[in-house]
């Protein structure tokens, strides 16, 4: 929708809308650029506190997917006010609020409209180097990918509704979805990182083909190396699934192929719509083995090398293999 508008000539923004990055780039000064994003989201559990914590997280993702450090946050709020108690809403930025203390950030305010159904989220404002910023483009042939979040939080969420998960899969679910990229975005600074991209609502085969056709290049996942969080695959075997995937498979469609007969639940792992999901980054394959032990030593248990770029492709293409 965006791409047929025009973008403002200025030399000082370093990221716009044009490459469907996670957040906007403004330089500010020789040594700073702002980082600016606006995410939210309906609830995926019934806990308001939780609901807010996970909305949160989501939100200041998009500003560590780009390199940056998240600095001033906005609530975003859309609530039935007439059908729910106040105190759900002040439970859900209590939530919030906990997780930007923990990205060092601070809340200064927000903007709440009168909605239907309870919708949350952040505006964040970061900072990043003009010089030092990560983007969704520049992948390069011979990288490794990794993936610092499992996979499968989409099916588990509509799975749950039906009591078809079990309660430890499901706590583990949260668990990672309330989880900052902050430990991990800290533990690729100190590496030669050439593309980031954060994973969710289109799900891995959308951002990764974001990050392929930004960078005009193919990239190879190996299926078998994907984290998947417990119960997913078995929910999508179950029958289960979420009114999103096939929107996201057909926006892949005629540039995703898979080298093996997968079964179809398997597949669709690759089109599950996360939320809070992890940070894909593309690195030097030589360094690839050092960052994931870097990711495990600060608590990103799951994270794990998933792939690599195999070489150039006009317009990007992923191979499944």
């Amino acid at each position: 929708m965006l791409a047929a508008l025009p973008q403002a000539d200025d030399d000082n923004l370093l990221v716009g809308y044009k490459t469907s990055d996670d957040a906007g780039i403004y330089k500010i000064s020789d040594d700073q650029a702002l980082v600016t994003t606006a995410d939210y989201i309906t609830p995926p559990v019934n806990d308001p506190y939780l609901f807010g914590q996970i909305a949160a997280a989501n939100a200041l993702s998009d500003v560590y997917a780009m390199g940056g450090v998240p600095k001033v946050c906005l609530n975003l709020v859309c609530f039935p006010f007439k059908k729910l108690p106040a105190d759900d809403l002040n439970q859900i930025i209590a939530g919030a609020l906990e997780r930007i203390t923990a990205a060092g950030a601070v809340l200064a305010g927000g903007h709440s409209v009168e909605d239907d159904e309870p919708k949350f989220g952040l505006s964040v404002i970061g900072l990043v180097h003009p010089d030092k910023y990560w983007a969704n483009l520049g992948a390069k042939p011979g990288d490794a990918l990794i993936l610092t979040k499992p996979l499968g939080s989409g099916v588990l969420f509509n799975a749950n509704l039906k009591k078809w998960v079990s309660k430890q899969a499901m706590d583990t679910c949260i668990a990672h979805l309330i989880q900052l990229n902050r430990s991990a975005a800290e533990a690729m600074h100190d590496f030669d990182i050439h593309a980031v991209t954060d994973i969710t609502g289109f799900g891995l085969a959308g951002h990764g083909m974001e990050m392929a056709k930004g960078s005009n290049v193919e990239l190879t996942i190996e299926m078998a190396a994907l984290p998947v969080m417990d119960e997913a695959v078995a929910m999508y075997r179950k029958g289960m699934n979420t009114g999103v995937n096939r929107f996201n498979e057909n926006l892949v469609r005629e540039t995703l192929s898979f080298a093996k007969p997968y079964p179809r639940h398997q597949q669709e792992i690759l089109f599950d719509p996360q939320t809070s999901g992890g940070l894909l980054a593309a690195l030097p394959h030589d360094q690839a083995e050092s960052l994931v032990r870097a990711l495990h030593d600060s608590d990103n248990l799951a994270a794990a090398i998933i792939g690599r770029v195999t070489g150039v492709a006009e317009n990007g293409r992923i191979v499944v293999n």
